[in-house]
Parts: C-alpha cells; sequence; structure tokens
C-alpha cells in the first residue's frame, strides 16, 4: 500500500474530523472527495464505516454551534464575513434568507448540500432565534444525511471495485492521486464559476457617485429619478432600517416572478449587504436576459453608499406589494383611478 494511502489509513478519523471541520468553519476546501475516499476503503475494511460517520458528525455539529451561537450574537457581521469566505458569490445570505422565510427549521436537513448554503445557514438560524436544542436536532439529521449521501455511495463503488482483483490493485496504488485530482477539480470549478460571474459584475456595477450625479440631475432637470430598488431581506435592516431617497423595498423573488414592475423607460438601480452586491447583480443579469437591459447593481451596496457619505433616509413607506407596483408603473384606465403607494 502506497505510504499517503497508508498515512490516511492510521489517521483517517482524525484527517476525517479535521478536514470537515475546516470546511464548515467556511475555508473552500471541499469535503465530497474525502467522504467518498473515505467511504470506498471501508469496503476494505481498514476504517470503519460507523467511526467514519461518527468523526464527520462531530465536525459539522462543533463549526456548526460555533457559527450558531456567532450568528446569534453578531448577526449581520457575521454573516458578512462568511460570504466572503465562500467561493460560492452567487449563493449568499438572501438566497439562505429565503429557504428559512419558505421552509423553516427544515432548511437545516439539505442546506449542506447547496454551496454556500451550508455555510451561512448555521449563523441565520442563531440570527432568528431559533432555540440551540432545535437547531441541534435538526442540523444533526440533516449532518447525518449528507455524510451518508457519500459515504455510501464510496462503500459501494469499493465493494464493486473489490471483484476485480486487477481493478482494486490499480485503485489502491492510485488512490491518493484520484483522490488529489478529485479536490483540484471540485475547487477548479467553483473558482471558475466564481471569476466568471464577477466579470460579469463588473461589466454592469454603478458606482455610488454615478448614482447621486443622476439623482442630482433628475432633481435639476425634473425628470424621473432612477428607480431605485432596495433587495435586502429583513434580518439586514436591523443594523441600520434607513434606505437610499426614493427607494422602494421589494423581494428579489417578486422581481423574478412579475417583471413588469420594472420601468422600462428609466435606470433601474437594486442594492443589497452582500459582499461583491451578489444578489442585486445575480439579479440584474437575470432580468437582462429577459429583456430589462436599464438595471445595474450599485457597488458596495447599501454599505458602499453610506460609506461614501451619501444622503439616507427613514423608510415610512409598507413594503409595496406586486400589485401597487404594478399600479404605480402603469395607471389604470381613467375610470379608475391609478392606486396610490400606501
Amino acid at each position: 500500500m502506497p505510504i499517503a494511502l497508508e498515512f490516511f489509513v492510521h489517521y483517517a478519523y482524525l484527517i476525517l474530523f479535521l478536514w470537515v471541520l475546516v470546511e464548515q468553519i467556511g475555508i473552500p476546501v471541499p469535503s465530497v472527495p474525502l467522504l467518498l475516499t473515505a467511504g470506498t476503503l471501508s469496503a476494505t475494511h481498514r476504517i470503519h464505516h460507523l467511526s467514519a460517520l461518527l468523526a464527520v458528525l462531530a465536525a459539522c455539529m462543533v463549526s456548526d454551534s460555533i457559527w450558531f451561537l456567532m450568528g446569534r450574537r453578531y448577526g449581520n457581521s457575521v454573516l458578512k464575513l462568511l460570504c466572503r469566505l465562500s467561493f460560492e458569490a452567487s449563493t449568499c445570505v438572501s438566497k439562505t434568507e429565503g429557504y428559512f422565510a419558505r421552509r423553516g427549521h427544515s432548511t437545516l436537513l439539505f442546506s449542506k448540500f447547496v454551496p454556500g448554503l451550508s455555510t451561512v445557514a448555521p449563523p441565520i438560524a442563531g440570527q432568528i432565534g431559533m432555540s440551540y436544542g432545535q437547531f441541534f436536532l435538526w442540523d444533526l439529521a440533516g449532518s447525518f444525511i449528507w455524510a451518508e449521501a457519500f459515504l455510501l455511495p464510496g462503500r459501494f463503488f469499493g465493494d464493486v471495485a473489490q471483484k476485480s482483483a486487477p481493478f482494486f490493485h490499480w485503485l489502491g496504488r492510485f488512490a491518493f492521486a484520484i483522490f488529489v485530482l478529485m479536490v483540484l477539480g471540485f475547487m477548479a470549478y467553483r473558482f471558475l464559476k466564481t471569476r466568471k460571474f464577477l466579470q460579469q459584475v463588473r461589466e454592469l456595477r454603478l458606482e455610488p457617485a454615478e448614482l447621486k450625479e443622476m439623482m442630482d440631475q433628475a432633481e435639476r432637470l425634473g425628470t424621473p429619478a432612477p428607480f431605485i430598488v432596495d433587495l435586502r431581506h429583513p434580518l439586514d435592516y436591523k443594523p441600520d432600517p434607513r434606505v437610499l431617497p426614493g427607494s422602494l423595498r421589494i423581494g428579489p423573488n417578486e422581481i423574478r416572478q412579475h417583471s413588469e414592475i420594472i420601468p422600462r423607460d428609466r435606470d433601474v438601480v437594486l442594492y443589497c449587504t452582500c459582499p461583491n452586491e451578489e444578489t442585486s447583480a445575480k439579479l440584474a443579469l437575470q432580468l437582462h436576459k429577459i429583456g430589462v437591459y436599464r438595471v445595474r447593481p450599485l457597488r458596495g451596496g447599501f454599505d458602499g453608499w453610506k460609506e461614501a457619505g451619501y444622503p439616507l433616509v427613514d423608510y415610512v413607506t409598507d413594503t409595496p406589494t406586486t400589485a401597487v407596483l404594478t399600479t404605480e408603473i402603469a395607471p389604470a384606465p381613467e375610470s379608475k383611478p391609478a392606486m396610490p403607494l400606501l
């Protein structure tokens, strides 16, 4: 047996624990190749399936519990840090908060299968007030499902491989090289996906100074001001509930499902609080694909505007519904006057 493989077998449970712990803390090192490898080696009985499973569960619960408690105490600042660590820029806080809003605690059952969601789900669970007891049980169940989803297929592959002695011997000789290639492949895929996304975003970004000039020019000339959309989740309003002047709070899903609420006769600016403008940039790209071209994400989002010292105002209007927005943008016939925004 090669030295590298012998080393892995000897320290398998410690390696599993530390590797999964590092990934769940937020460092982008993929655990899936390691779980598949451990499952395959369990077919030789050099690694025990149950012990490997317990090592993975222990790592998940330690890291997830830490982030749960950090999220409960520090809230949004923890989420921003985790988003910056994640390779999955397009799968960030807003998407995770949406999952919790729709599915509640059961989000933890599948969160580890979704890149990005796996990292930020525990602190968001703490931020929304879930009790630790509930979190522990749901997260333990989700971690068990995730670990077995890769350990068991690895074991099945190992059992099949043992039926062919030459293939199993070849597999043993090159197991470490295969593992390294799988890890590098996972990381390269995530890196290239993120790089492509950020390149697209750079072409669309609107600087805060540009938006301020557009707003001042509209006020001087009496022309329509840019249509500014605040995409932040209600949890993001807690640190600072103010908005950019003239902004409307509209959920990302509402805009996706009802693109008619977006005016075509003026510039549309989207902003959020995710690093690299993940939510607003992704939504802008989606709107471009369906023919809404005058839409751009604000560079730096809410925080970038605030740090530049530009004005913020209190938001006194209730979150508009699709019906209200549609009426405001496309007025009803004269016999039925348009509904005012509440």
